[in-house]
């Protein structure tokens, strides 16, 4: 398939086409200090320049299986937290080298979030090979002090820090069973709050490092999950008001294309990936 990896600028609203590939499947860029992007691909863990001046460098990472796309930077930017197909989370160094497993329960962990002290990981939990069980969790860095942030029942994901600390926000099907809108809540489970309200199905909110500004990606109505190879929209929030989001960028994607924050650190620019339909 076809992948395609731009950068997008907010001020000037200048798209820059970093990398394509037909080779690997690249997807859910995250944005280092070092002006790099970090990417997952076919299980494995990739760095590419953000100004496309160079190929894709393959992250030798020791003692973790094949990943899934849902990795997180902490901060410093040193190591990086990721989340494997076994289930589990790990935590490596950011130019390779061995990882460290966090979890040891049974359930299955998809990671999104880092607090900004870099103590504790956000992640949705699923109990049972059944997504109506997904939920999301905190755990502490060095595996322990696991608290349940929201109870089964809502179809909850995506849950990711805000650079202050106070809140997750995240998508849930809580409010609308089948139509993920996307909503904030304290780390200790008060104040859940609905943010978004439109007829679109909205997933993964990442706010900048400056906290002014906030992105996620928008499905066509009637969409279950988030899938890959659709039609969508990435949305900008501008001061806190989701209700006057406005689209930047219109794109084939979905899956792969911002399943993690993937802002600059000067807070001027995202990274996305889409994915054209073949000729």
């Amino acid at each position: 398939m076809l992948c395609r990896i731009h950068t997008y600028d907010i001020a000037t609203g200048e798209r820059t086409l970093v990398h394509t590939s037909t080779s690997v499947h690249f997807e859910a860029p995250n944005w280092t200090a070092g002006d790099m992007l970090v990417l997952n691909g076919d299980g494995l863990l990739w760095a590419l320049p953000a100004d496309g001046a160079g190929e894709p460098r393959r992250i030798p990472l020791d003692g973790v299986p094949e990943l899934n796309n849902d990795h997180v930077l902490a901060p410093g930017h040193e190591t990086i937290f990721l989340s494997a197909n076994d289930g589990h989370l790990y935590e490596a160094p950011i130019r390779g080298g061995a990882a460290r497993r966090i979890t040891s329960d049974d359930r299955r962990h998809f990671l999104h979030g880092v607090s900004p002290d870099g103590t504790t990981l956000a992640y949705v939990g699923v109990d049972r090979p059944d997504w109506s069980t997904a939920s999301l969790l905190t755990v502490r860095t060095d595996g322990s002090g696991t608290v349940r942030v929201t109870q089964p029942g809502g179809v909850d994901d995506g849950p990711e820090y805000t650079p202050d600390g106070a809140w997750l926000y995240f998508n849930t099907e809580r409010f609308s069973p089948g139509h993920a809108q996307i909503a904030r809540i304290r780390p200790d489970g008060a104040g859940v709050e609905q943010l978004t309200f439109d007829e679109r199905v909205n997933w993964f909110p990442h706010f900048a490092p400056d906290g002014r500004h906030a992105l996620y990606l928008s499905y066509p109505p009637g969409t279950q999950g988030h899938p890959a190879g659709l039609p969508v929209e990435l949305r900008l929030v501008e001061d806190g008001d989701w209700r006057a989001a406005r689209t930047v960028v219109t794109l084939r994607g979905g899956q792969g294309t911002v399943n993690v924050n993937s802002w600059s650190p000067d807070s001027a620019r995202f990274a996305y990936v889409d994915y054209p339909a073949p000729v």
